[in-house]
């Protein structure tokens, strides 16, 4: 395997050109940026001829489902071999779930491509570009070196991953270069307008429903507001996987708050740990020495134990982050 963190543009180039059969996972809980990743590579593949799976554990959220391909992304996985598996948007192995375990099982090459700095390089080439605001602006770049047009059917998925990875361009990791890649994308047919709705501004009444629920759990205690969602209300609301409906980046919205932190329990009992951090912040330390990771302003991490456990866990170590 190839152990490097320069990235493998010319030999994981290489692999697809050859390829026939190709399946493509990213991140369970799939956010913006991992669904628009799968299918702006799915739909970019198809115009070379490729045979093209792909799959999340779970499917497409809605808010993504007008996403043009969006219905060709499959629940899960249990049958097939692929010449090359293309893993997206994930830092690590575990965060693949599933789909993910069974692709890498039954693909010959791996290909991880990746913007987040806690990425563990699994894999046999890797494309992983901390530096990038969002995987879709990595696989822009990719489509340019494959000689790749850009369409309306993957200028609409680029675009949807780099919004909400920056929140509407509104992260600190926003440069000149990415307003720019935002413009390319829009003059190629991207409906800007569309997607801020349909992925910033939206959220369902479902959505609403969770949030009635878990709302009253919301504690602001030495400037970290957290809050928990048990598995009995997102599985009552009829999700399919552990959610907060984008609590979280709700929650950091508060003023007093330089730190949100929402307690998931998942399927298997485990805690799933979504954090978000203000400018001059940084939870990405923290959510790596939980095993997890992500970036300054947006990490997370799964850890076994009981919400209480877990929750005793953690504090600290974000009151600790607040004084670095």
């Amino acid at each position: 395997m190839t152990q490097t963190t320069t990235p493998n543009w010319i030999e994981a180039s290489l692999a697809i050109e050859c390829a026939h059969r190709i399946v493509i996972v990213a991140h369970v809980s799939p956010d913006g940026d991992a669904i628009g990743s799968i299918l702006a590579l799915g739909n970019a593949l198809k115009l070379r001829g490729k045979d093209i799976d792909m799959a999340v554990d779970g499917g497409v959220p809605d808010f993504a489902d007008f996403l043009p391909g969006a219905c060709w992304v499959k629940t899960g996985l249990d049958t097939g071999d692929w010449d090359v598996m293309v893993a997206l948007d994930s830092s690590d192995v575990k965060r693949l779930g599933r789909c993910g375990a069974y692709a890498m099982a039954h693909s010959r090459t791996i290909i991880n491509v990746d913007h987040h700095p806690s990425n563990t390089y699994y894999g046999h080439y890797h494309i992983v570009i901390p530096a990038a605001v969002s995987t879709t602006e990595i696989l822009q770049r990719w489509f340019v070196r494959l000689g790749i047009p850009l369409t309306v059917e993957i200028a609409t998925p680029l675009l949807t991953g780099l919004l909400t990875d920056t929140i509407g361009f509104r992260t600190d990791n926003v440069r000149a270069e990415t307003l720019a890649l935002g413009q390319l994308l829009i003059d190629a047919g991207a409906p800007y307008a569309e997607v801020v709705q349909r992925t910033l501004n939206s959220k369902s009444y479902r959505a609403i429903l969770l949030w009635q629920r878990v709302i009253s759990t919301a504690r602001l205690e030495e400037g970290i507001i957290s809050a928990v969602v048990l598995k009995a209300d997102w599985q009552s609301l009829g999700y399919h996987e552990e959610t907060d409906a984008g609590l979280v980046g709700y929650l950091i919205s508060t003023d007093e708050a330089k730190i949100a932190v929402v307690y998931k329990e998942t399927e298997n009992g485990s805690i799933d740990v979504s954090m978000r951090a203000k400018l001059g912040f940084d939870v990405a330390a923290v959510a790596v020495a939980l095993g997890g990771g992500g970036h300054v302003q947006a990490a997370g991490a799964n850890i076994p134990g009981s919400v209480e456990d877990v929750v005793s866990r953690v504090q600290p170590m974000l009151r600790a982050a607040l004084k670095r």
